[in-house]
């Protein structure tokens, strides 16, 4: 009774499995996809927006490579070199991959409500970003994020309208900050802004005036600030690009 019991039960488990596999494997969750999935999809995504890119891909592989092979031809040692020169090559291959995806994946959502959500989940673990806080019906948004280098609010939308969006969101942000300098940003590409492409990068060269243990206890309050909001007219996560971040990071 005991085997048939034990029996049932390894069955009920790899019948669990399987289907766990299974769902994975036709799931349309980023976050179930594997390394390597993960990889092609963005490449298929890249090569919609960028038609040039398998041959820029092709043709840094092939250039490093035989730079290398030349090398271990003058070195008397061309399967050593040779070798070396298809790893190289690859990795070259790979990293005009993670620049053009990046740029293509800016490129693709360039002008929409809520891209500058595609910025901040290009920042570092460091940063916690929390997307549209708060938007008007216009589909201005302002967008938050804190990490090493400071409290900053970003703004997107008409000049004008932002102004006094942001500068309320910064009284707001002040009275829960306790001290910390808020830092806002207008996201755009008039004078005195960022654009999309150039966002995180700017975010991430800020100086740094916040310890670990400083962001979590701000965070912390900025919790409570977000819970007396009304709902936003643009919905969180309005953007998806989970999938994409290895390569749009260049990792």
């Amino acid at each position: 009774m005991a085997s048939e019991r034990a029996k049932e039960l390894a069955a009920k488990q790899k019948a669990e499995l399987k289907a766990m596999k299974e769902a994975k494997k036709n799931s349309t969750n980023p976050a179930d996809w594997g390394r390597w999935r993960q990889l092609t999809e963005t490449y298929k995504v890249t090569a919609q927006y960028d038609k040039q890119l398998p041959w820029f891909m092709i043709g840094s592989f092939v250039l490093v490579f035989a730079l290398l092979l030349v090398v271990g031809f003058l070195l008397d040692s061309p399967l050593i070199w040779g070798i070396l020169g298809v790893s190289a090559g690859l990795l070259a291959a790979m990293g005009i991959f993670a620049i053009r995806a990046r740029k293509a994946i800016y490129r693709r959502y360039e002008g929409q409500a809520g891209s500058a959500e595609v910025a901040l989940q290009m920042l570092p673990k460091k940063w916690v970003s929390t997307p549209v806080i708060t938007a008007t019906r216009h589909m201005d948004a302002v967008h938050r994020t804190i990490g090493p280098g400071g409290l900053v609010l970003i703004g997107e939308g008409d000049p004008g309208r932002l102004r006094p969006l942001l500068a309320s969101e910064k009284r707001k942000h002040e009275q829960v900050a306790y001290g910390v300098e808020v830092k806002t940003i207008q996201m755009g590409k008039g004078a005195g802004q960022v654009p999309l492409d150039k966002l995180a990068d700017h975010i991430k060269k800020l100086p740094k005036s916040l310890t670990p243990a400083k962001i979590v206890e701000v965070n912390q309050r900025l919790r409570a600030l977000d819970a007396m909001r009304p709902k936003a007219p643009i919905p969180k996560g309005v953007i998806n690009t989970k999938g994409a971040r290895s390569a749009m990071r260049g990792r």
